[in-house]
Formats: structure tokens, sequence, C-alpha cells
């Protein structure tokens, strides 16, 4: 009934983790499609890249400080700063914050597993004494 996985944990036959729920097979232009926002995403969502694009925006910081229009100020800090700059930044955070549920997940499958077996155990064990239970009675009652 429970096979083992290559993490040592026993699995149940009902018990589905999440990342099977996700499985699809993705075909010529969405894969393609997939591909490319994957590597774009991963690109941008480092650090190196937030680091980067602060750089750019302090090579636009000097003509904004020359002007006197409060629509330049608002345009840099929209448009530049919250954009371009806390973007990546955020979209680290956000990879921090998926692994560390990628994690809790994978401890709650496992537990829900494990749970599942022990149930399937003690439900095995409660057929073997109802089945005793059966017999003596049959026994007694021949008496």
């Amino acid at each position: 009934m429970a096979n083992k996985n290559p993490g040592n944990f026993r699995t149940h036959p009902v018990v589905k983790h999440p990342r099977e729920l996700i499985k699809t097979e993705l075909k010529g232009f969405t894969k393609i499609n997939d591909l490319i926002a994957l590597k774009i995403t991963k690109a941008v969502g480092t650090m190196w890249c937030a680091y980067a694009f602060l750089i750019l925006d302090l090579f636009m910081l000097p003509p904004v400080i020359k002007s006197e229009s409060v629509m330049v100020w608002v345009t840099y800090i929209a448009q530049t700063v919250l954009q371009l700059v806390l973007l990546p930044i955020i979209m680290v955070g956000q990879n921090v914050i998926q692994a560390q549920n990628e994690a809790k997940s994978e401890v709650d499958h496992q537990t829900l597993s494990y749970l599942a077996l022990l149930q399937d155990e003690q439900m095995e064990e409660l057929r073997n004494q109802t089945k005793i239970l059966l017999k003596l009675e049959e026994i007694l009652q021949k008496k």
C-alpha cells in the first residue's frame, strides 16, 4: 500500500502532494512563452538587478534635482524609484516567502501522509479485532 519516495518518507495512495496538483504539460508557444517569462523573472527578481536599477536610477537624479517642477519629482519617484528599483526587491521578497511556503507545504504533506498511514494501520487493527470478536462470539454461541 505504501511505498518509498526519494525523501525516504512513506507516501499514501490518497494524499496528494501540492506539486502533483499543478503538473501540466505545456506545448508549443505556451511552453516557449513560459520559459522566456521564467528566465526574465528569475533575472529581474534578484538583488543584483535591484542594485543595477538603483545605479541607473541615480544617473537620472541630477536633472530631477535641478528641476523645480513637482511633476518631475512625482514622475521620477513613481516611474523610476517605485517601478524600477522596488519591483525587483519585492520579487526577491516574494521568492523568500514562496520558499518558506514550499518548505511548510512539504512538512504538511509529510505529516498528512504519516497521519493517513497511521489511520490505515489503525483501521486494519480494528478490522482484525472485529474478526477476533466475531470468532469469540461464534465460539461462545456453540457452547
